[in-house]
């Protein structure tokens, strides 16, 4: 038995929660079809409802408040990043192209010399 009876008893509705999930996110679908001659705004102020409703019963489920948690302390974190001035910014692309043309350039000189030793040795001439 489990020590803690609220834990079973919401792992047991988890189930449920999950399959409301699901049979209103594909009422939203099938809705958005079968009510393809209402107009437009409706079709899809009723599928934002239907995803909102959906998303607020997935977050009651166990998996839905660990997903709820996680995304509040990425929040959080993402708050604590120091982000780069404009810049800096501009400073490393300009810096990442420069390395990556001095790269290409090494790179095509390199294939360029093994294409000429590779012709030599073969007989192959190009």
């Amino acid at each position: 038995m489990s020590a803690n009876p609220e834990a079973s008893t919401n792992s047991s509705m988890d189930g449920l929660k999950w399959g409301l999930v699901f049979i209103l996110l594909g009422g939203a679908v099938v809705g958005n079809y079968m009510l393809a001659d209402l107009s437009v705004a409706l079709r899809v102020a009723g599928v934002i409802v239907l995803i909102a409703v959906a998303l607020v019963v997935a977050a009651q489920t166990s998996k839905g408040q660990t997903a709820v948690a996680f995304a509040k302390e990425s929040r959080t974190e993402v708050r604590k990043v120091v982000w780069p001035t404009r810049q800096e910014a501009v400073q490393t692309t300009l810096i990442v192209f420069a390395v990556t043309a001095v790269m290409a350039l090494l790179l095509w000189g390199l294939d360029a010399i093994l294409v000429r030793v590779v012709a030599f040795i073969t007989g192959v001439g190009s």
